[in-house]
């Protein structure tokens, strides 16, 4: 039976070296099924590679888009923490305001449905008209005027707190634990441990012991919603409720709390609100300046 087949013939310049090559139908069919099944291969495999490279590159900016907004929910929940506490602050003040001048009566911790006010004697129909038009017409200001400390003489905070190297301004910065954003609410002077801090402004002392991140925390009441704050302490040398001059030696600084070395932070609070200390510091004598500036600049100041 004779079979069908091509033939391949390779031309040469001497005829009697002419090469012919005998190729039948059914291998040139199965050289040719294999070329064509290589390329359907190698085209799936180009296929694969271009879309697992899509998919890597569209993971890759998901992945870009998903770090940059956990980095701003992180930045808006400090934003958010400090919101919270600046509106704690202020409803604690407005209570606090409300309870002094009968504004609003303290709730009874005691439980008991006696009141201590019912064995005080009732003011007379004058004296509660008088109260009553006092509070209708006086603002807050004139509140604390009329109850203000006769003996402050310095009730503005305008002094330093301390001689050391300011480290942190207030604003915005970098974290020093984490890298991230974040709001500091006053200034770090940083000094060796025992250093002494001066109270800036006459005033009376609200309150100290351990605040959370502030560690030992100093807190001065200077009247008329003005307060200044002193943190991460060593030690204080006054007691709540002692009256301070300003200039006086109220404690000694530390690296207690949320603290990468011994430093004072020092804040300025106007009815709870952290405001800038720098207006009220900046006639005074400056800290030394940092080291690796040789003047002190508005920038570092937080303006």
């Amino acid at each position: 039976m004779n079979k069908q087949y091509f033939v391949l013939e390779f031309a040469h310049a001497m005829p009697e070296h002419c090469k012919r090559i005998r190729v039948s139908f059914k291998t040139a069919g199965y050289v040719l099924g294999a070329i064509a099944l290589l390329v359907v291969v190698s085209f799936g495999l180009f296929s694969s590679y271009l879309r697992m490279s899509w998919k890597v590159s569209q993971y890759n900016e998901l992945r870009t888009d998903f770090d940059h907004l956990r980095k701003r929910y992180q930045e808006l929940q400090g934003i958010s923490r400090q919101h919270r506490e600046q509106i704690a602050s202020l409803e604690t003040l407005a209570t606090e305001v409300s309870v002094a001048y009968g504004l609003n009566a303290p709730a009874d911790s005691g439980g008991s449905e006696t009141l201590a006010t019912d064995f005080l004697p009732h003011p007379t129909v004058g004296e509660s008209l008088k109260e009553y038009n006092f509070l209708k017409t006086a603002s807050f200001g004139g509140i604390y005027q009329r109850y203000a400390f006769k003996w402050q003489a310095h009730s503005q905070p305008s002094i330093w707190p301390m001689e050391g190297v300011l480290r942190s301004s207030f604003g915005g910065r970098s974290d020093p634990f984490t890298g991230e954003g974040a709001f500091h609410t006053g200034i770090d002077l940083s000094a060796p441990k025992g250093t002494p801090v001066r109270v800036t402004a006459d005033g009376v002392v609200a309150s100290f012991g351990w605040s959370g991140a502030y560690g030992k925390l100093l807190v001065v009441d200077h009247g008329n919603g003005l307060r200044t704050y002193y943190a991460h302490l060593s030690s204080s040398l006054v007691l709540p409720g002692q009256e301070v001059r300003r200039g006086q030696v109220v404690a000694l600084s530390g690296a207690t709390g949320r603290a990468t070395g011994p430093h004072v932070h020092y804040e300025v609070r106007l009815a709870g609100t952290p405001v800038n200390p720098y207006k009220y510091l900046a006639r005074s004598r400056p800290p030394r300046p940092r080291a690796d500036t040789a003047k002190l600049s508005h920038n570092d100041l937080g303006l």
